[in-house]
C-alpha cells in the first residue's frame, strides 16, 4: 500500500494564508514587506520562477522590486544592484536568482547581501547564526522541509532518527543543523555518496531526507517499512514519450519507495512549493524584525 502523500502545494497554501494575516497587520502599522529579486540573463526557467515569486508577493499584498540584468553583466554590475536593494527602505528581503552566469562568482555576490536582508539564508553570517542557534535566516529549502515534517508527522521530531543523504551547503548541512537545534531535537545522521554501507544507514531512518542531486538514487531496498520520506531532489531525465523530451524526477525512485513509506513527498509538488513559501515567510519576518527595532 502506497504511503500518504505529503502535499507541499497544499501546505504552502496554508502558510501563505497565515502570511496574509501577518502582512495585513504590518500594513496597519505602516510597513509593507518588500522582496527584491535580481535576475541575471534570460534563462526561461529562472525567469518563470521570478514571475511566480512576483505573483505570490502581489497575492499577499507585499511590495516586489525586480531587477533584470543582461547575461553579459559584470560581477560589479550585479553587486551594484545588490547594494541598491541593501539601501532601499522598501526592500526587507533580497534574493539573487541562481544560477548566475559562469563569469560571476556567486559567493561574492551572496556575501554582498546585507545579512539582515538575506532571506535566502546563504550569507555566512546567517549560516553561522544557524550553527550557533542564534536568530537569523535559515535557507528556504531546509526550512521548508522542517515545516513539512512539523505539519505532517504526528509523532513529532524530538528524538526521531533522521538520515539526511546529501551534504551540500545549500541543503544537507543547514538542514542537519536545523533539525538538531534545541526545541526540535532530532537525532541526525548525514550521509553522502562516499558513505560506506549507505543502505544500512538509510534503513535505520524513521525519517529519510534525500538531497543528493542524483535522479532516483534512493531505491526501495534502501528504505524500511513505515519510514517518512522527504525528496528534495529535482532532476531532469530524458523521456522521448514527453512532448518536451524529458520528465522531472526526484532523488527517490518514487514507485519503488512509496509502497514502503508511511508518508512521502512527490516530485514535483512536494518540497518545491515550500521553498517559495519559506522565502515569503522569511521576508515577512525580516519586516517584522525591523518594526520591533523601531
Amino acid at each position: 500500500m502506497t504511503g500518504a502523500i505529503i502535499d507541499g502545494t497544499q501546505i504552502g497554501e496554508q502558510i501563505r494564508a497565515e502570511l496574509h494575516d501577518r502582512v495585513a497587520e504590518l500594513v496597519t502599522q505602516g510597513f509593507r514587506p518588500g522582496l527584491g529579486v535580481i535576475l541575471v540573463g534570460d534563462d526561461p526557467a529562472s525567469a518563470a520562477y521570478v514571475r511566480m515569486k512576483e505573483r505570490r508577493c502581489a497575492d499577499l499584498g507585499m511590495h516586489s522590486d525586480n531587477t533584470t540584468l543582461p547575461s553579459d553583466a559584470s560581477e560589479r554590475d550585479v553587486i551594484a544592484a545588490v547594494d541598491r536593494l541593501n539601501r532601499s527602505p522598501d526592500v526587507h528581503g533580497i534574493l539573487v536568482q541562481m544560477p548566475l552566469p559562469a563569469h560571476i562568482d556567486s559567493r561574492r555576490v551572496i556575501q554582498a547581501v546585507a545579512p539582515d536582508k538575506d532571506v535566502d539564508g546563504l550569507h555566512t553570517v546567517n549560516l553561522g547564526r544557524l550553527m550557533a542557534g542564534e536568530e537569523g535566516f535559515v535557507p528556504c529549502t531546509p526550512l521548508g522541509v522542517l515545516e513539512l515534517l512539523k505539519r505532517t508527522d504526528s509523532n513529532g521530531l524530538s528524538g526521531a532518527e533522521v538520515v539526511v543523504v546529501g551534504r551540500s551547503a545549500l541543503v544537507g548541512l543547514p538542514l542537519a543543523n536545523l533539525l538538531m537545534q534545541r526545541g526540535i531535537d532530532a537525532t541526525v545522521t548525514v550521509c553522502h555518496s562516499k558513505t560506506r554501507n549507505l543502505a544500512e544507514q538509510t534503513r535505520r531512518a524513521q525519517i529519510l531526507i534525500a538531497a543528493i542531486g542524483r535522479a532516483e538514487f534512493i531505491r526501495g531496498d534502501m528504505v524500511s517499512d513505515g519510514t517518512i520520506v522527504i525528496d528534495v531532489g529535482i532532476n531532469r531525465v530524458d523521456d522521448p514519450s514527453k512532448k518536451r523530451g524529458y520528465r522531472i524526477v526526484g532523488d527517490v525512485a518514487y514507485d519503488d519507495v512509496a509502497p514502503k513509506a508511511s508518508a512521502i513527498t512527490p516530485v514535483p509538488g512536494g518540497v518545491g512549493p515550500m521553498t517559495i513559501a519559506m522565502l515569503l515567510q522569511n521576508t515577512v519576518t525580516a519586516c517584522e524584525r525591523i518594526t520591533r527595532s523601531r
